[in-house]
């Protein structure tokens, strides 16, 4: 392999000699995956039924030799983490310096680590940016999210849910990340798709820091690639739009001398286009398709989906009359299409939150509904139709004995009764009758610019 280059006459200093060893170290162990963790998810996946989730896991992994990691929990790198490569990356480029005293300069090098880059936040910009251009990442939000009350929301949740509910603005900012990925993928175009990075991501991050989001760091290790990717045509800009100058292309592109070289290389960019691209594309929509994966996919009760008053209470055989202060008492059920039933009592509720983006196949584990709120206890049920009876589950992590097996009777339209028991043996009855609520969201969105009748 030889190279096409000016600059290979000029000799670095030795501070930039000494910087960019430690940089070409450090950026090649985040970057390239040497981590056996990630080949644990490699050989985890079934690869007979791909779905988007895992290649979206894929894209999104970043190297943990200090977080705790399991297939299942899908941690995301800290900053220990980083710590721990930047050590190993300034010890190696210790050892670099003492073993390599005439290297005048690294253009080559330098070619080679900024086209990995490229690619690889390329990859994680499309991984998130296809999850939006097919509204998936911020869904609507559920009947119960409706009818919690603002401020028993986190943060995040609030944000999130203030996406889901413009789906077009979600697309729209999806759209964005994919052309800033697209053009990473060109080397002639690849600062402009990290100057879009440096502003869209910036924004993520910051949305992150002020809502209490979990991928921040994430979005600073997207950030720092993209700068990177950038700094090397930052002085010949200057040169050109700073100080009117005429200023030289980059001059620097290695020649492949062997064919073998030069197919083996456009056969590793096809495919990585073709998997990260194309194949990520196409399995976004078909999940897009088939409802998303932020809620559950199990029909709930038939014809039951919406918010109940409950108009009679009985525990242990008491009643249990209409009060404000009363923790026990149900005061309002919500049925979901799905098979999820959220039950409001004054009871205070630990929140479980989830500030990362998790795809979970498992209905019981999409709990994308009752994170980051509180105020609602969310059960997973199912349906014994010959019985007539409902297995209820609490899906909060802090609540993993809070069972219950009711019995259901229709007797109209309006009304479902429940009874049955809960975890603690007790008896529990109650009157559900369906409210016909109509909310404000809904009917601005049926016309913008016609009257409101509530």
């Amino acid at each position: 392999m030889s190279t096409s280059s000016t600059l290979q006459t000029t000799e670095w200093k030795p501070w930039e000699k000494a910087v960019f060893r430690f940089l070409f170290i450090y950026f090649l162990l985040q970057a390239l995956p040497l981590d056996w963790k990630y080949y644990a998810h490699v050989f985890s996946i079934n690869w007979l039924n791909l779905q988007f989730s895992d290649i979206f896991y894929l894209s999104r992994y970043t190297p943990q030799p200090v977080t705790d990691y399991s297939p299942n929990s899908w941690k995301l790198a800290n900053l220990a983490d980083w710590a721990v490569i930047a050590l190993i990356a300034l010890i190696g480029a210790v050892i670099w310096s003492f073993a390599d005293k005439r290297e005048r300069n690294y253009p080559v090098l330098n070619y080679w680590l900024r086209t990995i880059l490229r690619y690889r936040l390329a990859i994680g910009i499309l991984a998130y940016g296809f999850i939006k251009v097919f509204p998936l990442q911020a869904p609507y939000p559920s009947i119960s999210n409706l009818n919690t009350a603002y401020g028993e929301f986190t943060r995040w949740k609030l944000f999130a849910m203030s996406l889901g509910i413009v789906p077009g603005y979600e697309t729209f900012l999806g759209l964005v990340e994919v052309l800033a990925g697209l053009l990473l993928l060109s080397r002639k175009t690849a600062s402009f798709g990290a100057l879009v990075i440096l502003l869209f991501t910036g924004n993520v991050l910051m949305s992150n820091m002020a809502y209490e989001g979990g991928e921040g760091i994430y979005s600073l290790y997207l950030i720092v690639i993209a700068l990177y990717i950038i700094a090397y045509d930052v002085p010949r800009l200057y040169r050109l739009i700073t100080l009117r100058k005429p200023t030289a292309p980059a001059s620097v592109k290695p020649v492949l001398q062997q064919s073998w070289q030069r197919n083996g290389l456009v056969a590793l960019k096809s495919l990585l286009i073709f998997f990260f691209v194309v194949l990520y594309a196409a399995k976004t929509y078909a999940a897009y398709k088939q409802d998303g994966y932020h809620y559950p996919t199990t029909k709930g009760l038939p014809k039951a989906a919406g918010l109940y008053d409950v108009t009679e209470f009985k525990i242990k055989g008491q009643v249990h009359p209409y009060s404000d202060t009363d923790s026990t008492r149900w005061q309002n059920v919500v049925f979901e299409k799905w098979a999820t039933i959220s039950i409001k009592t004054l009871q205070p509720q630990l929140i479980d939150s989830a500030v990362t983006e998790e795809i979970h196949p498992d209905d019981f584990q999409r709990d994308y509904e009752l994170a980051g709120s509180g105020e609602r206890s969310y059960y997973s049920y199912t349906i014994d139709a010959t019985k007539s009876e409902l297995y209820l589950v609490n899906k909060n992590s802090h609540y993993p004995q809070d069972r219950f097996t009711l019995h259901y009777t229709r007797p109209d339209s309006l009304h479902i009764i429940l009874s049955g028991i809960n975890q603690q043996q007790d008896s529990v009855y109650a009157v559900l009758t369906r409210i016909n609520k109509k909310y404000l969201l809904k009917e601005a969105a049926k016309g913008r610019n016609k009257g409101l009748k509530l």
